[in-house]
């Protein structure tokens, strides 16, 4: 079962570092985005709309690589790249979804039977990852308490609820979220919940899934061996003095060399020209494994969350008295989880989400009509869903919208069991799961 949730660990955080360099190289992208998205809506005022719901969705924030590319120069992660900042303490507790002990962490410990250069383990949200989360929690707090008084100043379990992968660097990066949100204002543990591994909804979950790792399983191993995709590795290999025995492929190379390049570690240097195509192509291996074009793979990368994300403004629209005072959801999640949302959604621009990008859902009334709309943000920026009639899209039209990705819990695990219609695959075809 460990090789299993090693695998996992590869895949379920595939590339899941963010980037210094891809900020760096795109925020001109990110700010030049079509009018559209960045208005609060084509012909109405945002001062028309009340807000009721806050749901956000993060990436955690920098961090060491999950794998070292081989035969070059290894970077020196030391034990003082993952101080913790005294700003982004509080008080917290980890427990399962009903409160009780924290599950055990498979994939968790998959890091920690393995050290890198320096005397680290893979996967761990850094001093950097920290700040990131903190600025994050900051920007919301200007968003949601500064300049419009939704939440009240201070933590309240009545207003908010955290949910995390049962990963280190996801529980810390939500920690520090909270921290930079609130300013480290409590009055009571902020609890933060987490799932068993084999139930885990809030990534593509190949284990607990035995269609998706049928369905992704050789499209993981095909993705290397596309001819453009394949040329440029072979050059890249062999540009990094690489054996072509061991086994490498552009997710991986990228993991490392933005970790690296984010830490203001040194890269091989040969990898000065390749940034931009290492960036590409890894995108493209990403492409082709989440495949938009199969509703059944985003269905079962996403589609239970996206259940969740749904189910949770239905209860607010509805006035459930069960957590009438909910305002702000926060999931603390991975790249490998916000890519096949942004392709739910269809608004994934082909670029690698940056470590703690943000997707954020909002509802609104409007005031005059009573009538509910929702609102999308990727890093900041408001995303015109396709399907929507504007960036304040009514609610039913955002329901329609995603109605052929969403599934119930129960709708997904009896599909995730259904396997006899699948062929079978050749046992490479999962051998970086």
């Amino acid at each position: 079962m460990r090789s299993w949730w090693t695998r996992l660990s590869v895949l379920g955080a595939a590339g899941l570092g963010s980037t210094f360099w891809w900020q760096k190289k795109t925020e001109p992208v990110q700010t030049d985005l079509d009018s559209s998205k960045t208005s609060p809506s084509s012909g109405q005022s945002s001062s028309q709309y009340e807000l009721k719901l806050v749901q956000v969705l993060f990436r955690h924030g920098a961090r060491t690589p999950l794998k070292s590319i081989p035969d070059v120069l290894e970077a020196q992660w030391v034990p003082d790249l993952l101080e913790v900042p005294a700003h982004t303490k509080i008080d917290y507790v980890v427990t399962d979804l009903q409160g009780g002990p924290r599950p055990p962490a498979p994939v968790e410990d998959s890091y920690r039977a393995k050290t890198l250069a320096g005397g680290t383990h893979p996967g761990q949200l850094t001093t950097m990852g920290m700040q990131q989360m903190y600025d994050l929690g900051v920007r919301l707090r200007k968003q949601y308490i500064q300049d419009v008084a939704f939440l009240t100043p201070s933590f309240s379990h009545k207003e908010v609820y955290i949910r995390s992968t049962n990963i280190v660097r996801t529980i810390e990066s939500a920690k520090c979220l909270v921290a930079g949100l609130f300013q480290q204002k409590q009055t009571e543990i902020v609890p933060i919940f987490t799932e068993e591994a084999e139930r885990e909804v809030l990534y593509p979950n190949y284990y607990g899934c035995k269609l998706l790792k049928l369905h992704s399983g050789y499209r993981w191993a095909e993705s290397s061996t596309l001819p453009d995709i394949a040329s440029d590795l072979r050059s890249i290999q062999s540009a990094l003095g690489i054996q072509s025995h061991q086994r490498l492929d552009f997710i991986l190379i990228r993991d490392d060399m933005v970790a690296r390049e984010t830490h203001g570690l040194p890269c091989p240097a040969v990898l000065d020209s390749w940034r931009a195509r290492v960036e590409q192509r890894a995108v493209d291996m990403i492409y082709h494994i989440f495949d938009p074009s199969n509703r059944e793979i985003l269905q079962l990368c996403v589609g239970p969350f996206l259940h969740i994300l749904l189910n949770n403004m239905e209860m607010k629209v509805q006035g459930s008295a069960l957590d009438g005072d909910r305002k702000l959801f926060l999931y603390s999640v991975h790249d490998t989880t916000l890519m096949p949302c942004l392709m739910a959604l269809g608004v994934f621009d082909m670029r690698w989400p940056p470590y703690a990008a943000d997707i954020t859902l909002e509802l609104h009334q409007h005031q005059q009509t009573k009538q509910y709309y929702v609102k999308i943000s990727y890093v900041g920026q408001d995303q015109k869903i396709p399907g929507c009639s504007d960036v304040y899209c009514p609610l039913g039209e955002f329901k329609q919208a995603l109605a052929m990705y969403a599934l119930t819990e129960e709708s997904y695990h009896t599909r995730c069991n259904s396997t006899q219609d699948v062929p079978s695959q050749s046992p490479r075809n999962t051998s970086r799961l």
